[in-house]
């Protein structure tokens, strides 16, 4: 079985789709598990104490700033992307650093390395918590209820990125069978039921969100189109033979 992330599952076959050597759809889909809200933070000490102070800095100094992800066609290279994109910010945007993973970009802006993230809020909830980085704005609905401070993207007028969050899901291989699925599923609702899990899930900084196959699927599916759509909208789908 595949633990399905936005980045394998949507990203790379809508962005990249030459070089993928699969298609959202070759799985088969079994269960939603979470989902991981989305945000950009900066160091606790930082300067820019609130997005309007990071947006001043992006419209003014914008080439000189950097940003730190977990590599190419993540989320944490998407979500600048569109914010970039829909700020119309003049000039060239800021530099994006690649780390191996969100841990060491989360490092890297404590160490004072980089400038802000963008990421999953999870690996960074601990730390915004404990006051070591001080998130800027969640792409959520409404504002976490562990992060109560923390403005919506939506309350600052950048409701376009909404379509931004992680999540995680159960996928297994092409043509698995459906009696096969239906046990797992059902395995994966009682897990889905117990209080631990959820407690332990929301603690993370994640929201449960257990569905079935036939959500799990459409959810995909939809998070295929929203980055198909976002890479079209920049240019940046490799449609190269």
């Amino acid at each position: 079985m595949l633990l399905s992330r936005p980045g394998s599952q949507a990203i790379l076959p809508a962005i990249a789709p030459t070089s993928t050597k699969y298609k959202w759809s070759d799985f088969t889909p079994i269960a939603l598990l979470e989902l991981n809200p989305y945000g950009c933070y900066v160091k606790g000490d930082s300067a820019y104490k609130t997005f309007k102070d990071l947006e001043t800095a992006l419209r003014t100094k914008g080439a000189t700033l950097n940003y730190g992800t977990a590599g190419a066609l993540t989320t944490n290279d998407m979500g600048p992307r569109l914010l970039f994109d829909v700020l119309k910010l003049e000039g060239k945007p800021p530099t994006q650093i690649p780390y191996k993973g969100t841990g060491d970009a989360t490092a890297a802006l404590l160490a004072g390395q980089i400038d802000f993230s963008c990421s999953s809020i999870g690996p960074a909830h601990g730390l915004i918590k404990a006051g070591n980085l001080r998130a800027l704005f969640v792409t959520t609905p409404e504002r976490l209820a562990s992060l109560p401070d923390v403005p919506t993207a939506k309350e600052l007028g950048l409701g376009k990125m909404e379509q931004i969050t992680g999540w995680s899901g159960i996928s297994g291989p092409p043509d698995m069978p459906p009696a096969l699925v239906e046990r797992i599923w059902a395995l994966v609702q009682k897990t889905g039921q117990d209080e631990t899990w959820q407690r332990a899930t929301s603690n993370a900084g994640s929201v449960p969100f257990v569905k079935g196959p036939a959500d799990a699927k459409a959810f995909t599916q939809g998070q295929f189109q929203i980055y198909r759509e976002l890479g079209e909208s920049l240019s940046i789908v490799d449609k190269s033979k």
